[in-house]
């Protein structure tokens, strides 16, 4: 329980800027400055938010809120979320982005194509709550409501969202309206949008990578590729292939290094480093039917780390034990989707220099 204390739930993109819709709106209305909104949010609880700033015109007002993660990390973390409302000619509550909100570019995404990259459900919490604050003070007139992140474009460079065709800023988020601490529910979403975004631009042939680096190498090796077909998994192997194949991706190429593929190739589908040690006595048995000799095989199964067994191997010069390895890989992943896809393996040193490859191709039923 001790543990629960210490880690402070955050709030979505998509909470802050509905708090500062109400606080904008109940400010054009009233002509006072608002110090803080509550709002109900869709996980059921109701929340006050403070308002960092509030300004009214007579046409227009504005609130700011400063986006709390709590203690997920996150890159939106602090950033101001600013809601500007003011009267439209139409009636009913219109909404877009501003300054620091991206426009989606690319289909695949729960926006449509030229609009703000403001979700469905973050959509609805606002327009529902400037609704509820239109109807408490029995006003019968229309408002614009413009969503901005100022430093929003600048935030954006440490997310994914130009790859996936979300330009000029950030999106307003959220399904819940809570960020709960290193929950991995967020970035389970983040790969299944990118596989959307992938197949609505007509790639069936994804390439997985688990970081940065191996992105890096993936992008040189399959450099005929578009942007979109090369996909962050981070530690969700298995996840990420059973996405692939739910979304009709044809051919899924996993690129990695020798640490998380050690594990991909014995089975294990979730390779973070706590939760699956190497299991050397089985990279051993690669090394055995790869033709190490006896001594190598021995130092292989007292090694301490799956790197020092790759550079024990790259040293002897016995590439067979990479290709075996690689195709471990394409087994394990073909065993859990249950077949149907064709999977190739890349891995590749630190530096890097490629291994070895493998590829197996299961189209069956």
């Amino acid at each position: 329980m001790e543990a629960k204390k210490t880690l402070r739930e955050g709030y979505t993109t998509g909470a802050c800027a509905t708090a500062a819709t109400k606080a904008a709106l109940t400010a054009l209305i009233t002509g006072i400055r608002q110090m803080e909104a509550t709002i109900y949010l869709p996980v059921g609880r109701w929340v006050t938010f403070a308002i960092e700033a509030c300004e009214i015109s007579e046409e227009s007002a504005s609130a700011t809120v400063i986006k709390d993660g709590g203690d997920d990390p996150d890159a939106t973390h602090g950033a101001a979320i600013v809601s500007t409302v003011s009267w439209a000619e139409q009636p009913g509550v219109h909404l877009d982005g501003g300054k620091g909100v991206g426009r989606v570019t690319k289909p695949g995404l729960p926006v449509p194509v030229g609009e703000a990259a403001i979700n469905p459900v973050p959509r609805k919490m606002i327009r529902e709550t400037a609704s509820e604050v239109l109807e408490q003070y029995g006003v019968s007139r229309g408002v614009n409501v413009i969503i901005s992140v100022p430093d929003g474009e600048e935030i954006a460079k440490k997310t994914l969202n130009a790859r996936l065709g979300i330009i000029g800023g950030i999106s307003i988020l959220g399904t819940r309206g809570i960020v709960v601490p290193f929950s991995t529910s967020a970035y389970r979403a983040s790969i299944v949008q990118a596989i959307q975004v992938a197949k609505a631009n007509g790639c069936d042939h994804v390439v997985v990578t688990t970081g940065g680096r191996s992105e890096k190498f993936a992008m040189q090796q399959y450099s005929h590729l578009p942007e979109e077909a090369f996909i962050e998994m981070g530690d969700f192997v298995g996840f990420t292939l059973k996405q692939c194949k739910r979304l009709g991706i044809k051919t899924v190429s996993m690129v990695g290094m020798m640490g998380k593929f050690s594990k991909v190739a014995q089975g294990v589908m979730m390779v973070h480093s706590k939760g699956a040690p190497v299991d050397f006595s089985f990279l051993a048995a690669i090394a055995e039917q790869a033709g190490a000799s006896p001594e190598l095989v021995a130092a292989v199964r007292d090694a301490n780390t799956a790197s020092q067994v790759g550079e024990m191997m790259l040293k002897a010069e016995n590439r067979r034990f990479f290709e075996i390895l690689c195709d471990c890989c394409c087994l394990s992943a073909l065993r859990e989707v249950g077949g149907g896809i064709t999977v190739e393996t890349s891995l590749y040193t630190m530096s890097g220099q490629l291994l070895g490859k493998a590829v197996r191709n299961d189209a069956g039923d």
